[in-house]
C-alpha cells in the first residue's frame, strides 16, 4: 500500500506479519458484538472462501449490562477468531455517547485508506420508530462510516495513503419497517455463527439476563432466512440499486 505503517498507527490497528494490506470487506460496529450480530454469517463465509475480511469497533461497550471493557475486549479476540476476520481498529468513542464528528470520520477514512476495501458493512444510518427502535449508537455508527467513507476517497483530505472509493456500503441492524432488499444465506456456517455470538459470554451467555439472547438472533436468522425462501440468513439494505449482469444467476442453485 502506499502509506508506511509507521505513518500512521490509531490505538488498536493490527499490522499482518509486518504489513499492512488490502482488505476486501471491512465490518464497521457500535459496540464489540455488533459485527457477529450481524454479519457474522457473512464475514465467516467470505473468509472460508479465501476473502480477506477485517472489523471495526468504535466503542468499548463499556455500558452493557454485562461485562468490563477489559472483559469484552477480550471477548472480541475469541469471536475475531472464530469467524477468521482480523481486528484493524478499535477506539474508545463513548458508548451510549457515539456521536458523528469530522474527527471520527477522519479516524475512520484513515482505516479506509489503509485497509482499501472494496465493501463496508455498516448499520443503518437512520432511526426508526416503534418498540424496538434504532440504538442511538448504531445509527451514528452508520453515519460516522458513510461520511467516513466519503472522506477517504477525497485527493485534498490530509490524510496518509492514495484516495479510494469504497464500491459498495450496505446496512445491517434494519430497524422496525425496513425490509432487506437482500438477504445472504448463512445456513451452512450457522453452528459457527451461534459459536462466535457464545464468545461474547458476558452479553449473550449471562446468567443475570433473563433474555435468551442466542434464542432471539437464531430467530431473526430464520426470519430473514424465510423471507428469502432459505433456512437461515442474514439481511442487509442496499441504498442503491445493485447492478445485475446476469439475471440467471438470481435463481441458479449454489
Amino acid at each position: 500500500m502506499d502509506s508506511s505503517p509507521e505513518d500512521w498507527n490509531p490505538p488498536g490497528f493490527f499490522e499482518m506479519n509486518g504489513q499492512s494490506s488490502l482488505y476486501d470487506l471491512l465490518s464497521i460496529g457500535a459496540h464489540p458484538d455488533d459485527v457477529e450480530v450481524g454479519t457474522g454469517g457473512v464475514l465467516i463465509d467470505l473468509c472460508q472462501r479465501g476473502y480477506r475480511c477485517g472489523v471495526v469497533i468504535l466503542t468499548e461497550g463499556e455500558m452493557g449490562t454485562g461485562g468490563s471493557a477489559e472483559i469484552r475486549a477480550r471477548e472480541v479476540e475469541e469471536a475475531a477468531r472464530i469467524l477468521g476476520v482480523d481486528i484493524v481498529a478499535t477506539f474508545d468513542w463513548g458508548d451510549t455517547r457515539l456521536e458523528d464528528s469530522y474527527e471520527r470520520r477522519l479516524e475512520v477514512a484513515r482505516v479506509i485508506r489503509q485497509c482499501r476495501p472494496r465493501i463496508i458493512l455498516a448499520p443503518y444510518p437512520h432511526v426508526g420508530h416503534g418498540r424496538r427502535q434504532s440504538h442511538p449508537d448504531h445509527v451514528a455508527a452508520g453515519v460516522i462510516a458513510i461520511n467516513a467513507s466519503h472522506l477517504a476517497s477525497l485527493k485534498k483530505v490530509d490524510i496518509s495513503g492514495e484516495p479510494h472509493l469504497v464500491t459498495r456500503i450496505f446496512h445491517y441492524f434494519l430497524p422496525p419497517g425496513v425490509t432487506p432488499n437482500f438477504v445472504v444465506d448463512i445456513t451452512p456456517h450457522f453452528d459457527r455463527w451461534i459459536e462466535a455470538l457464545s464468545a461474547h459470554r458476558s452479553q449473550f451467555l449471562n446468567p443475570e439476563k433473563s433474555r435468551d439472547y442466542i434464542e432471539h438472533l437464531t430467530a431473526m436468522a430464520r426470519s430473514f432466512g424465510m423471507q428469502a425462501r432459505g433456512k437461515y440468513g442474514q439481511g442487509f439494505y442496499a441504498v442503491e440499486p445493485v447492478l445485475i449482469k446476469d439475471m440467471m444467476a438470481l435463481v441458479e442453485e449454489k
